[in-house]
């Protein structure tokens, strides 16, 4: 395949799924950049082998999404389904995702026995260290959390917790629910008579200005977040 189009392919009870796409909107549909799945298909064809150019069935298509829509299969296939990319985007979206993982390390872990944060470069040159494969497409801060295992016998590394109480007024509290459970684990919490929620939030350290900022947006500044002693 050229680097001009690529494949998005899914496997269903053992048979392959496969679409013609246009590389760079691919992957702008598949982290919602675009909605429009006609934006990205090279061909509006279902192929088992799309190197090959042979078609599925629609008997086996019905089979397998219940449906014989060729864009609603792709739109299936985008979404669940394995993205090709390119040599170039998968060069840059892993060297993003690799910085991403570095900043999440230098801002939430600290030196156990300074109790400083580890500037970025050591954090950078210990990663160097263990070689271990970045994902491009999973979370920067889930990927850290396997780093900082691998990291911890060349580089001494704790992260450090503060528990944070938070006030969110009836009229936002349900929005801001998830956004608060996002960044930490609840300790304690209360659904008030007048519909407020108040509780204890355990995050990172580091998290705690991104916390503030994010209520800040979800209540329009009407949340109240401070550090516990």
């Amino acid at each position: 395949m050229s680097e001009r189009y690529t494949v998005a392919r899914i496997t269903r009870d053992g048979e392959h799924f496969e679409v013609l796409v246009k590389p760079e909107r691919a992957l702008d549909y598949r982290l919602g950049r675009i909605s429009a799945v006609t934006q990205v298909l090279a061909a509006e064809t279902i192929f088992s082998d799309a190197n090959k150019g042979t078609k599925v069935s629609e008997e086996t298509l019905r089979k397998a999404f219940g449906t014989t829509e060729t864009l609603k299969i792709a739109e299936t296939i985008l979404k669940k389904g394995t993205i090709q990319l390119t040599t170039e985007q998968r060069r840059k979206m892993t060297e993003e995702k690799r910085k991403q993982i570095i900043a999440f390390i230098a801002r939430q872990c600290a030196d156990p026995r300074t109790n400083l944060p580890h500037p970025p470069l050591r954090v950078e040159q210990a990663m160097e260290q263990i070689h271990h494969p970045i994902d491009p497409f999973k979370p920067a801060e889930e990927q850290a959390k396997d780093v900082i295992k691998l990291l911890r016998p060349i580089l001494p590394l704790k992260m450090e917790q503060t528990a944070i109480s938070v006030r969110i007024p009836a009229e936002y509290a349900a929005k801001a629910y998830g956004t608060i459970k996002a960044f930490g684990t609840i300790k304690r919490e209360e659904w008030r008579a007048d519909g407020s929620w108040y509780g204890i939030l355990e995050i990172p350290a580091g998290l705690y200005g991104p916390l503030l900022e994010k209520l800040g947006e979800v209540t329009k500044g009407n949340a109240e977040a401070k550090i516990t002693s």
